[in-house]
C-alpha cells in the first residue's frame, strides 16, 4: 500500500526558497514545508493545508516539479509530489505538527533561504533541492521529467 506526501516550493521576491527545519533521526533536516495526504484529501489541498500549519502563510499552488517513489523494506512503498507554489497571503510563523502533541513537535524553525544557503546546508531533503531545484528555476521552470523513483532496500 503506497503512502502519499506533498511539499511545496515557494519562492519570495528575492528568489530565496521557503524551508522548513525538522528534528528527525537525532538531526536537523532542512525540507521545503509539506506533509501527508489525509483520507479523502487530494494533493492540492494537502499541501495548502501542510503549508499553511508549518508556515502560516497561504499559497497557490503550481507545477508538479518531481514526483519520487522510495520502496524500502523498513517504510514500505512511499511517495512524495513536489509542485511550486505561489504565496498569497498569512504571516510567516513556525506552526506545529497537528500529530504531535507539544512535547513532540519536530518542526524547529522556517525561514527563506538562498541558494548558497541550501547549497551550505548539512542536511537537506532531498539532496536536489542544492542543484536540480536552480536548474530547473534557471530553466523557467518544469519542463522535465518529473518522476523519480528511490529504491533503499
Amino acid at each position: 500500500m503506497w503512502v502519499g506526501g506533498v511539499r511545496v516550493v515557494i519562492l519570495d521576491n528575492k528568489n530565496r526558497v521557503l524551508m522548513v527545519c525538522q528534528h528527525h533521526e537525532d538531526k536537523d533536516i532542512w525540507m521545503v514545508p509539506g506533509g501527508g495526504i489525509e483520507d479523502g484529501e487530494d494533493t492540492l489541498h494537502a499541501g495548502i493545508r501542510e503549508l499553511l500549519e508549518e508556515t502560516g502563510l497561504e499559497i497557490e499552488m503550481g507545477p508538479l516539479l518531481w514526483h519520487v517513489e522510495e520502496v524500502s523494506e523498513s517504510r514500505g512503498q512511499r511517495f512524495v509530489n513536489f509542485f511550486m507554489g505561489r504565496l498569497v497571503g498569512g504571516d510567516m510563523r513556525l506552526g506545529m505538527d497537528p500529530e504531535f502533541d507539544d512535547s513532540h513537535q519536530v518542526l524547529r524553525d522556517v525561514k527563506f533561504m538562498t541558494k548558497e544557503e541550501l547549497q551550505a546546508a548539512e542536511h537537506v531533503y532531498p539532496v536536489y533541492l542544492k542543484d536540480e531545484l536552480w536548474d530547473i528555476l534557471d530553466q523557467g521552470g518544469p519542463v522535465h521529467n518529473a518522476f523519480k523513483v528511490r529504491k533503499s532496500l
